[in-house]
């Protein structure tokens, strides 16, 4: 198969131990600079911002290239939960034919495609003889500038 899928590697959060982190009041300006803000609103517990549903969320880490076009790169993280229903569009963790493989899900009346957000990839048309299943969606995607 060549969309290449990889073994996934996954890691499960921590979530008993608070993430907590300061929490600006002000939102940061990506146009002209305004004055800086002295105070902070509070705290925020990554932990509560990124996982809904703890027992069924895992982390797992890109190798590849297939999800470039969308700005995914090799070793971002990926926060991907189990319980969230698949959906067209979504963003998800497939599993086919043994493989575990990233791609943007396209549900339409009788097929199921797997797009690659990379010209160097195709499209996977699952057909009625594989084994397929959207093991997670992703919700978030972490990564390090």
């Amino acid at each position: 198969m060549s969309s290449d899928p990889k073994t996934l590697k996954i890691f499960r959060p921590e979530t008993d131990s608070p993430a907590r982190i300061p929490l600006t009041e002000s939102p940061v300006h990506a146009g002209f600079p305004s004055p800086a803000e002295d105070f902070l609103e509070g705290s925020l517990d990554l932990n509560n911002l990124v996982i809904r549903h703890p027992e069924a969320t895992f982390f797992a880490r890109v190798e590849g290239d297939s999800m470039m076009g969308e700005g995914i790169v090799e070793g971002n993280l990926l926060v991907v939960d189990k319980a969230v229903e698949p959906y067209d569009g979504c963003l998800a963790v497939a599993y086919i034919d043994g493989e575990f493989t990233l791609k943007r899900v396209r549900i339409e009346p009788g097929r199921i495609r797997l797009v690659p957000a990379n010209p160097n990839y195709p499209t996977i048309e699952i057909g009625p003889d594989e084994e397929f299943s959207v093991w997670g969606v992703v919700r978030w995607v972490l990564k390090q500038l």
